[in-house]
């Protein structure tokens, strides 16, 4: 029996926070299997750290606050052989994945680097397009900079999720709204040349048996005139409670016919974006189809929740991998990950 910590939150800000939470609730159902696991929470705060029996909202304001010297001691004294990462602000990308590397404990999923270099737009497609992979014309500004992508253009922040910040500027006197907005999230801007609507998709790579294999694609419904491109209100909302939803689930995907052929060329893509980005376990990969039916590189998405709504999920399955399957799997090669932490100077 593997001892598994889900590690949930952020210290952030209460949004990521629910978003993980989300996510990291349905994993723990869903994936349950006390022959096989023994599941433990870490939940990190904007305040601190809590050790929650479960996610719940009793359950969670029942755990006592701990500082980071206090969780990892309870981490150590825990015997944690495994953490799945849940978090999705970029210290949960990064600084809490180095933290386990640092205690020798093996996680699922990619390198904080990697994921560093997943959530850098700009940084991603650069990679990428050295790997063979096309990408749409583009450039990054900082504030001030005069774009020279001409329109249509795509303009968004360099390092926001779930399109946030993003618009489709029509005409140069549309630039400086959308460079605004943009920078108002972060300190660099991407200008990217309008890719015309075709499809837009998203391909999932797994590593399965030491393969490569590209699981069915997700479409997701556009429209050229009325929905040309997705944006922030098509991914995430909050019911009437105040709680966040999937949008794109609500008959706005679907699983592309595996016989489709735009299938294999988004395939050999993501394979290749895989590969450059240096990725391991799994890897998720948006790319947009022009009339023609070439596939080009928008971003990358290189985590997995492992929930039954999750993208990866919902591939996997369509390809005949079943949710427990494809968990077992990346749990147990993370387990092969862990070491004996470093010896503490006397």
């Amino acid at each position: 029996m593997l001892r598994v910590l889900h590690l949930v939150g952020s210290g952030v800000d209460e949004f990521f926070c629910d978003l993980s939470r989300l996510y990291a609730a349905d994993c723990l159902a869903a994936t349950a299997d006390p022959a096989r696991y023994e599941f433990a929470v870490a939940y990190v705060t904007p305040q601190g750290w809590l050790f929650p029996a479960g996610l719940d909202p009793e359950q969670v304001a029942a755990a006592p606050l701990l500082t980071l010297p206090e969780a990892v001691a309870e981490i150590v004294r825990a015997d944690v052989e495994v953490m799945v990462p849940q978090m999705f602000c970029r210290p949960g990308m990064t600084h809490h994945r180095a933290l386990f590397e640092l205690l020798g404990i093996g996680y699922v999923g990619n390198t904080p680097e990697v994921m560093a270099l997943g959530a850098d737009k700009a940084l991603a497609r650069a990679v990428v397009a050295e790997g063979g992979v096309a990408v749409p014309a583009g450039e990054t500004l900082r504030a001030g900079q005069v774009p020279t992508v001409r329109p249509p253009a795509v303009v968004k922040p360099v390092d926001t999720d779930n399109s946030v910040g993003v618009t489709l500027v029509h005409d140069a006197d549309g630039f400086e709204v959308a460079l605004k907005d943009a920078l108002s999230h972060g300190d660099r801007a991407l200008v990217e040349e309008f890719v015309p609507l075709g499809r837009e998709v998203r391909c999932a790579v797994v590593e399965r048996d030491g393969e490569l294999v590209g699981l069915p694609l997700e479409e997701y419904r556009m429209d050229a005139a009325d929905k040309p491109v997705r944006l922030a209100d098509d991914k995430l909302a909050r019911t009437g409670e105040g709680d966040l939803r999937l949008v794109a689930k609500d008959a706005r995907s679907w699983i592309v016919d595996p016989g489709d052929p735009v299938t294999g060329p988004v395939q050999d893509a993501a394979r290749a974006a895989f590969r450059a980005l240096g990725c391991r376990d799994y890897g998720l990969f948006d790319f947009r189809i022009d009339p023609d039916g070439r596939p080009w590189f928008l971003e990358a998405g290189l985590y997995c929740s492992f929930a039954r709504t999750s993208v990866v999920v919902t591939m996997a399955e369509a390809a005949g991998i079943g949710l427990t399957d494809l968990f077992a799997d990346a749990v147990t090669r993370a387990a092969t990950r862990t070491t004996a932490p470093p010896a503490t100077p006397r």
